[in-house]
């Protein structure tokens, strides 16, 4: 039987059951008694037989795909996201179809409309080119991660908290002035609550400070630049001990980078924190003090919520969500060599 493809008509001859009843076990197998199910399953495996998954889809329209449409991948943060959400595969059995985004809305469109004809059951989107209520228009299931979520369920972090932590520590390792780096960053986008949590620590504890944000551009190369020219902005301002909050892990590294290319090694002038725990953190050559975003809690959450809208519609009569699902992942605080 191995020497050729094992057809419906052939698991019915071999279990005795009517091609009805094998369809049945593969789009419905509630419909059928555990006994039965062990002895279909029992019969594929003694077949040889590989489900043509194509096959499948043209039946019953699933496809078994989640779309991603991320950023970037030259942010650590993002890659290792990805990393994380594809390792699903072997809890869940969903395969991902990726888009790389660059920030421009009909591109990004493009990329949506790719997805949907590739029949994807669901979306995950860590980009913020396009607003929840556009996604939520495309009547397929939703999360985003990290990024405005009003009209489609999200998950992200608690960025306030984490601000508030990287920067009581600043403060703790006895700094005399505060440093906070970002991007551009909307105040309706979650990761701005790392700035808020900065600034509001740094008033109430009366501690000088600054804010730096920045267009970094779309590549490593020009993110290195611009930490190089913040680097030269930073060696200038006053204070006997500074201490440098960065909005990631990436910035936080090229920027450990840019200090000790000039002092040789980490300096005890300057303390270091950076955010996300993403592995260059870990690795690099004065592993960073981070605020750790549990990345796996996070898409462990995600793919909670997506799970549940894609499981509803694969009802009879689905039952739409009455309204969008947020969940907020605690922040750790997590201390390595740049800080005391």
């Amino acid at each position: 039987m191995n020497s050729k493809k094992v057809t419906f008509a052939d698991i019915a001859e071999y279990t005795n059951f009517s091609k009805t009843t094998i369809s049945r076990y593969f789009n419905n197998p509630d419909s059928l008694t555990i006994e039965n199910q062990q002895k279909i399953a029992r019969a594929l495996e003694e077949l040889g037989y590989q489900e043509n998954k194509l096959a499948k889809v043209l039946a019953n329209g699933k496809s078994e795909f989640i779309g991603i449409i991320v950023p970037n991948l030259y942010l650590h943060y993002y890659a290792e996201m990805l990393n994380q959400i594809l390792s699903t595969y072997r809890q869940h059995n969903y395969k991902f179809l990726v888009f790389v985004g660059d920030k421009d809305k009909s591109t990004e469109q493009n990329y949506i409309n790719e997805l949907l004809a590739y029949k994807i059951e669901g979306l995950i989107v860590l980009s913020h080119t396009l607003t929840s209520e556009e996604l939520a228009a495309y009547h397929v299931p939703i999360v985003t991660i990290e990024r405005e979520s009003e009209h489609v369920c999200g998950v992200s972090t608690d960025n306030y908290m984490g601000g508030v932590q990287a920067t009581s520590l600043l403060i703790k390792n006895h700094c005399s002035k505060l440093i906070h780096i970002n991007s551009h960053t909307p105040a309706h986008i979650p990761a701005y609550g790392r700035i808020r949590g900065f600034e509001d620590t740094c008033k109430t504890n009366h501690i000088p400070y600054e804010i730096i944000t920045a267009d970094f551009g779309d590549s490593y190369a020009s993110t290195v630049e611009q930490i190089q020219h913040i680097f030269q902005q930073v060696e200038q301002m006053d204070g006997e001990k500074k201490g440098v909050f960065l909005s990631n892990d990436t910035y936080a590294n090229i920027f450990l980078n840019s200090v000790i290319r000039k002092y040789g090694a980490f300096p005890a002038n300057y303390r270091l924190v950076g955010f996300d725990d993403s592995p260059i953190a870990r690795e690099a050559i004065y592993p960073i003090t981070t605020v750790g975003q549990q990345i796996e809690k996070m898409v462990q959450n995600a793919m909670e919520l997506l799970i549940l809208q894609m499981d509803e519609m694969k009802k009879r009569v689905p039952t739409p969500l009455r309204e969008p699902i947020h969940r907020q992942v605690t922040p750790i605080l997590i201390r390595r060599d740049t800080t005391d």
